[in-house]
């Protein structure tokens, strides 16, 4: 929750965050037009939506298998499916930790479960 108080993350933050090489970040950057950080003397500054550009950018390279050319057409063509793809994609990745950990539980419980 202390992520979304602040303005502007560093490229490493991002980076980190992300778990993607810095290098990565910056090449994105040339591929993306709408991908623009605020770059000072002390290095890019990136906003919460870029951080959030830069998810959906990982989800359809990483996810889908996209070239970055065709990310970029993707968003530009039809970016709120994109946004909509990623949501359902992200929210089912938590409901399937959930039911792993549930199940673990489960199996703690009752040894009859880890047998099935």
């Amino acid at each position: 929750m202390a992520e979304n108080l602040k303005l502007y993350y560093s490229i490493r933050e991002v980076a980190e965050m992300l778990e993607l090489p810095e290098y990565t970040l910056r090449f994105w950057e040339k591929e993306i037009p709408s991908l623009k950080p605020k770059k000072t003397g002390g290095g890019r500054q990136y906003t919460q939506q870029d951080i959030d550009l830069i998810r959906l950018i990982h989800h359809l390279v990483k996810n889908q298998g996209l070239t970055i050319k065709a990310a970029r057409e993707r968003l530009k063509t039809s970016r709120k499916q994109v946004v909509d793809h990623h949501d359902v994609v992200a929210r089912l990745r938590d409901i399937r930790a959930e039911l792993m950990e549930m199940l673990e539980e489960l199996k703690k419980l009752s040894p009859e479960v880890s047998e099935s």
